[in-house]
């Protein structure tokens, strides 16, 4: 018996081996690398990479959590961040482990399932570099590859995480730190070469994407989407296009030289498999008034640009150039997404995007020809696109650099659709569009002087001031939309609209259960069904959410997951209203009969402060102008503040002038990101805006008051 006893001993023992080896390899102890990416596209168990698949479609194939079981989901745990700063990151999903970032910068990895923290990496950020950040101390995910977890800082560092522990494992400086550059979106990885932009146009830097190796941390190749100042060769794999065709769109005289031209490369990165190619997307001209950028001459090419390029080498292959001369901040930074289209009865490999610039662009990504540019939002800086240069037909009234006129236009800076992920449904054949409209006026200012370290615009628009009262609030509300618009790229025609009552609504994931899921600033995560647009779900999160959702699955059961933070460029600068201290913001892990449960809030409004002091009109009128140009970027014009940021009509701080000079002229608050400004205002200056943030105080408490009555009466 014991001699027939040991081959089958063997055999159990190489049978658990095989078992234990395909556990492994179902926790996904393979590396995860392209073919791992790859593969991961059909069954949608993980997700790998920003957009879940390399033509981030953002449409996940899983079906457990459908328009018929959708009712049951509820929140299976949640985690809370330190922070009420703005949250954005895309989760990313493999073996079992959630790793996501949050405001400043910070990245965190969790036990999928239970929600337990594995571990956290704080890069310590400085304060101060969080005015450069434009919109909000943000950060939009990270990359994974075979051991690391990869993610680009806010003050410019790239840097590599062991997926294990968050231990660094390199760290690059891939910008100029005496420049305002800034990282908030997520890097790619493409064939071992982790791909990073940049942003800061507005405070004058030159645009450019890198790629970095994977393993190691050693540049690759940099692509400029600017011209050298100098006219000389960068040593970079931009130099011979430039030279062929991009300097001479430029003028020779114009404050790009100063100010670098801008055209940075801050979120669209996306990687072409089918056409080996990675395709970015261009920023906006620094500073934004041509006449005052170019000498009022060229297209500025790369500006408002897609970009193909070689991913081994960098090397340019094609572009295509949606707004020559840009001036209205019209970025091609916005999502792109590729598939497979039948146009006109021939297959294309298609290029999807809608920028900010309100034209919905579908374009060939083997040439880089477009192939139609539809309005999906009121415009009226173009009448559309000449289908033969495939340039747009503008208005003359809204070069504003060439007229003596204060030009609003629709869309504007803050984008017919911004950041905010869409997701393309190849079951509906639909892309879902988180859209908007917020009018903002630009006018030539003829007495520009660049600013080291501020915002750089050339523009002296009145509008940049906001609304002064509650009537002006009013109106102004009315004038911004806000729609989830699911768009057929073949038709060229929108399916079905879903309006809203207001503007900032976040990033969409479609799934295979015809679902699409949408955040709301009001705090609600919503699921609507992908063919109809019927409201199927929501879910309470207390917060706005702005970011794009991902769904994985773990041992049969679908999860959603989504990060919770109201924030950005919207949050601060749009005009709102929120009378309460908004909460930090949270990761959201959701599952069909989830039990977790969210404290409660408090909501409770917070008046209006009592400034103390007495302010001429002049003084006032002197800190208006002043407070729209250092503070209304982050405190909301007008002092409409959203409550991530302080309300100054409602600050105690501000009201008392020893702390508010200890904060505004000394700095105490810098290392929350609140900057010393006494290298750019004097303390008179100062004190003006107070006064202005004074009659702003005075005149809430006298609209708080006639509401208060007016609801008594009724």
């Amino acid at each position: 018996m014991r001699l027939g006893s040991a081959p089958k001993r063997r055999v159990m023992l190489a049978v658990a081996v095989s078992a234990l080896l395909g556990v492994l390899a179902a926790c996904g102890e393979k590396p995860i690398d392209g073919a791992r990416i790859e593969a991961s596209a059909k069954d949608g168990v993980e997700w790998l990479t920003h957009g879940r698949t390399y033509d981030e479609q953002r449409f996940s194939p899983l079906d457990q959590i459908n328009d018929k079981t959708v009712g049951k989901l509820s929140l299976a745990w949640y985690a809370d961040m330190d922070t009420n700063r703005g949250q954005e990151a895309t989760p990313i999903v493999a073996d079992g482990v959630i790793y996501t970032t949050s405001a400043w910068s910070k990245v965190f990895a969790y036990e999928a399932v239970t929600g337990k923290l594995l571990w956290s990496y704080d890069p310590e950020i400085s304060g101060p570099k969080g005015y450069e950040a434009c919109c909000d101390v943000v950060n939009r995910g990270v990359a994974i590859w075979k051991d690391k977890v990869i993610f680009g800082a806010l003050d410019g560092r790239l840097i590599a995480l062991d997926s294990k522990t968050g231990k660094v494992m390199w760290s690059e400086q891939t910008t100029d730190t005496s420049k305002p550059y800034t990282i908030t979106g997520a890097p790619r990885v493409v064939k071992g070469k982790v791909i990073i932009g940049n942003g800061g146009a507005e405070y004058g830097v030159r645009g450019y994407v890198s790629a970095y190796d994977a393993d190691t941390g050693k540049l690759a190749w940099r692509f400029y989407t600017a011209p050298n100042p100098d006219g000389k060769p960068d040593n970079a794999a931009s130099d011979d296009i430039m030279m062929k065709a991009v300097n001479s769109t430029w003028g020779a005289n114009g404050k790009w030289k100063e100010l670098g031209g801008g055209g940075t490369v801050w979120d669209a990165i996306v990687d072409d498999k089918d056409l080996d190619q990675v395709i970015i997307g261009v920023g906006n001209g620094s500073p934004w008034n041509r006449r005052v950028r170019s000498g009022d001459k060229g297209d500025n090419l790369f500006l408002s640009s897609v970009v193909a390029l070689d991913p081994e080498t960098g090397a340019y292959k094609w572009h295509y150039q949606q707004v020559p001369g840009e001036e209205w901040d019209f970025t091609a930074t916005q999502p792109i997404i590729l598939a497979d289209l039948k146009i006109g009865g021939k297959d294309v490999k298609a290029l999807m995007q809608a920028p900010k610039n309100g034209f919905f662009y579908v374009i060939d990504r083997a040439t880089g020809k477009p192939i139609s540019a539809t309005p999906f939002v009121p415009v009226n800086w173009a009448d559309g696109y000449d289908e033969t240069t495939w340039r747009p037909i503008e208005r003359k009234e809204a070069r504003y650099s060439e007229n003596d006129v204060d030009f609003i236009a629709l869309p504007s800076a803050f984008g017919a659709h911004n950041w905010h992920p869409m997701a393309y449904s190849p079951d509906t054949g639909l892309v879902y569009i988180p859209a908007q409209t917020i009018p903002f006026g630009y006018k030539d200012d003829k007495n520009f002087v660049f600013a080291p370290g501020r915002f750089n615009l050339a523009n002296t628009s009145p509008a940049l001031i906001g609304p002064r009262n509650a009537e002006g609030m009013k109106a102004m509300k009315a004038a911004m939309k806000a729609e989830l618009i699911a768009w057929d790229p073949v038709a060229k025609k929108a399916r079905f609209t879903i309006p809203f009552d207001r503007v900032g609504y976040g990033g969409i994931l479609a799934t295979k259960g015809n679902l699409i899921f949408q955040g709301a600033p009001n705090g609600e995560f919503i699921a609507y069904s992908a063919d109809k647009g019927e409201k199927l779900w929501s879910f309470d999160a207390q917060t706005g959410v702005i970011a794009g959702a991902s769904s994985f699955s773990i041992d049969g059961t679908q999860y959603v997951a989504v990060m919770a933070g109201f924030g950005g460029s919207t949050a601060l600068s749009a005009p709102t209203d929120i009378a309460y201290k908004r909460p930090n913001g949270r990761l959201l892990v959701f599952k069909l009969d989830g039990t977790a449960k969210l404290p409660a809030i408090d909501v409770t409004p917070m008046p209006a402060a009592d400034y103390i002091g007495t302010w001429s009109a002049a003084t006032v009128a002197k800190g208006e102008f002043l407070y729209a140009g250092n503070c209304g970027l982050c405190h909301g014009p007008s002092g409409y503040g959203s409550g991530m940021i302080p309300d100054l009509r409602r600050s105690v701080m501000a009201a008392n002038k020893q702390s508010y000079d200890a904060v505004v002229m000394g700095g105490s608050l810098e290392d929350k990101g609140m900057i010393n400004f006494s290298k750019w205002i004097s303390a008179s200056d100062a004190e003006a805006i107070r006064g202005y943030l004074a009659s702003r105080a005075k005149a809430l408490k006298l609209e708080e008051a006639a509401a208060k009555a007016n609801a008594g009466s009724k």
